[in-house]
């Protein structure tokens, strides 16, 4: 496809998925359930309806053949639609019944539109991350897999019988089929196997094109294996993980990281920038979870102490406590920088180390043969050249030394 007609029909998407989110957000705050938005998977389809074709209009606009844009459009598209026939089938035949028509053909596309926006970015997206194609032929069979069970999918959540629009709300499927009652459970499940079975599969794909790739590929695989970690986190949670109960909203706060992420990789703007992200995730998620379990700890402990002491607890033991954080904070943030330095960033790590000896030697030496030989090493061992010539400026001329490394 030409940027000439990719770029107005990626944009016309974007602007179809906007106007479903609107539309839906507006016959929310008429069902007068806006609070919904934190607490169920509303507000992941929202912020998803907005943030997905807005990436994926901006790499399909700027690399017509890349397919992973064209993934972002459709999921944005159905996650708009997902919103707005929700809302609207609540409205139509709950809120206001009567003026608007279709309520429950509106429930009927709710039921199963989702699909479309969640099915693709756990199969194609990992299979056909960073350049649009498939790591090699052999992986076709995979992607026909994942095709043909997630319209199998849809088929049947489409066919299914189902006698409430919400729970509570009474409704009927129109277009239900009556004899695939028995055997719905059966093909259902078998669906859903299968499809597991093609998202672990492009999962796999992922590992393999991550393990192979180098250089620009693999600042670009960085940037989508780092969003999809978060992500991945932040969705499952283990029971009575003390992120229950803000979890819906972490999920809507994390929800852009992959597109955006994937916009970056794919458009290589700040490409390099990965790696200090990583490195300051890994930091101050280290830093975090050490000074919370250091507090928490502190405070139990000294409120122990006290009612073993006195019989009652006391607010000095959040007092000593909190102090105690403070004054750990910068001294443990640089054990845990050096650590994930050493133990993550070797190379950098080493070359640092190098260059702060260098300096320390260089206040002290006063030999410049000596001085010489250790700039050499240092150029060596830091930038690992292929060659280095080293030229000293004399009182009276130019003199010019030249090793090879």
């Amino acid at each position: 496809m030409s940027a000439r007609i990719a770029a107005p029909l990626a944009w016309s998407v974007w602007a179809l998925s906007v106007v479903f989110v609107a539309l839906g957000l507006l016959f929310l705050f008429l069902n007068g359930s806006f609070e919904a938005l934190l607490g169920e998977s509303l507000g992941v389809d929202v912020v998803a309806g907005v943030t997905f074709p807005t990436v994926g209009a901006i790499i399909a606009s700027r690399r017509p053949g890349n397919a992973v844009g064209w993934i972002f459009c459709a999921t944005g598209l159905c996650g708009g639609a997902a919103v707005f026939t929700a809302e609207y089938a609540i409205y139509a035949h709950v809120t206001n019944p009567g003026p608007l028509p279709a309520g429950v053909i509106s429930a009927w596309f709710g039921t199963w539109i989702w699909v479309p926006s969640v099915a693709p970015i756990a199969t194609f997206l990992l299979l056909l991350f960073p350049h649009g194609r498939l790591l090699s032929p052999r992986w076709r069979p995979v992607a026909w897999l994942a095709a043909g069970t997630t319209a199998a999918g849809v088929g049947l959540l489409a066919v299914a019988p189902w006698e409430s629009l919400e729970p509570g709300i009474p409704g009927k499927n129109p277009f239900e089929i009556e004899a695939l009652g028995p055997v719905l459970l059966a093909l259902g499940i078998s669906v859903l196997a299968l499809w597991s079975v093609s998202a672990l599969l492009s999962a796999v794909s992922l590992f393999l094109s991550f393990r192979r790739s180098q250089g620009v590929e693999r600042q670009q695989m960085k940037w989508f294996v780092y969003a999809g970690v978060l992500i991945v986190v932040v969705l499952v949670q283990p029971p009575g993980s003390p992120l229950g109960d803000v979890a819906s909203f972490l999920q809507i706060v994390f929800t852009p990281l992959l597109p955006v992420a994937a916009g970056v990789a794919i458009l290589r703007h700040r490409l390099y920038d990965i790696d200090i992200i990583i490195n300051r995730t890994l930091v101050y998620g280290a830093l975090t979870a050490s000074l919370a379990l250091a507090y928490f700890g502190s405070v139990v402990f000294l409120q122990y102490v006290f009612r073993a002491l006195t019989g009652g607890g006391s607010q000095l033991a959040v007092v000593a406590s909190t102090l105690t954080i403070a004054a750990l904070f910068n001294p443990l943030r640089r054990r845990i920088q050096n650590f994930i330095d050493r133990r993550f960033y070797r190379r950098k790590y080493d070359a640092r180390r190098t260059l702060e000896e260098f300096g320390a030697k260089l206040r002290d030496e006063t030999d410049l043969e000596d001085l010489t030989g250790e700039l050499v090493g240092v150029a060596r061992g830091t930038v690992q050249p292929a060659h280095v010539s080293l030229w000293l400026r004399g009182p009276m001329s130019h003199e010019k030394r030249e090793r090879d490394v």
